[in-house]
């Protein structure tokens, strides 16, 4: 059975959002064409998932430079490192991604950014080699639905967009290399035009869910 996470990173409900309106577009159709596979949803401002503090960045360099055992790590910390890892199988037991984020100051909400620490990690989802790093999820692949105001996947604002290059490369860093993007934009900027822009984000968004 082909597993796909499906991942939001929006305080607003979907009343409230054009990107998770557009998302949910996404997803119903992929179900419905799709129907046998199994989807598990992660909201990540409306769950509680592990991330790293001090007690994690505080462990990894006992064990690393001290040569330290996991067992005689405190309890907290074990508990915490064994969350991240367990967090991070699950993440890595997944087929396909699917994000759906606004671009924030020109960059990811701070929730995606812990989301994607949680499950960068050395040892479960890449390693370092001599030649950098090398990914451990083959085969898989993910769509990231984009939302902003303006307009920024192409034009003179394009190299302000630190969110959608970071999240490609950060999939290609752990060996997901089939990254597409659906981009809904440029319904602030030009508000004339925003119920179309809108109409025509969820209508590729119901397209794309089709084939992926």
């Amino acid at each position: 059975m082909t597993k796909v996470l499906y991942i939001t990173a929006n305080p607003k409900s979907v009343e409230e959002s054009v990107g998770l309106t557009v998302g949910k577009a996404f997803i119903k159709s992929y179900q419905e064409s799709h129907p046998n596979d199994e989807i598990k949803e992660l909201h990540l401002y409306q769950e509680e998932f592990p991330t790293i503090d001090h007690d994690v960045i505080n462990s990894w360099d006992r064990l690393r430079r001290e040569g330290l055992e996991f067992s005689e790590l405190n309890q907290e910390a074990q508990e915490k490192i064994n969350n991240l890892n367990a967090f991070a199988d699950m993440v890595a037991g997944a087929d396909k991604y699917v994000f759906v984020s606004p671009m924030w100051n020109w960059g990811t909400p701070p929730r995606l950014k812990e989301f994607i620490d949680s499950f960068l990690l050395v040892g479960k989802t890449f390693n370092y080699e001599n030649n950098g790093p090398v990914g451990h999820l083959k085969d898989k692949k993910a769509i990231h639905i984009q939302i902003s105001g303006g307009i920024y996947s192409q034009g003179p604002f394009a190299n302000m967009d630190h969110s959608h290059p970071y999240l490609k490369q950060v999939l290609n860093i752990v060996g997901i290399d089939d990254v597409d993007v659906l981009y809904v934009e440029g319904h602030e900027f030009d508000r004339e035009r925003a119920d179309e822009i809108i109409r025509t984000g969820i209508s590729e968004a119901q397209n794309r869910a089709k084939t992926f």
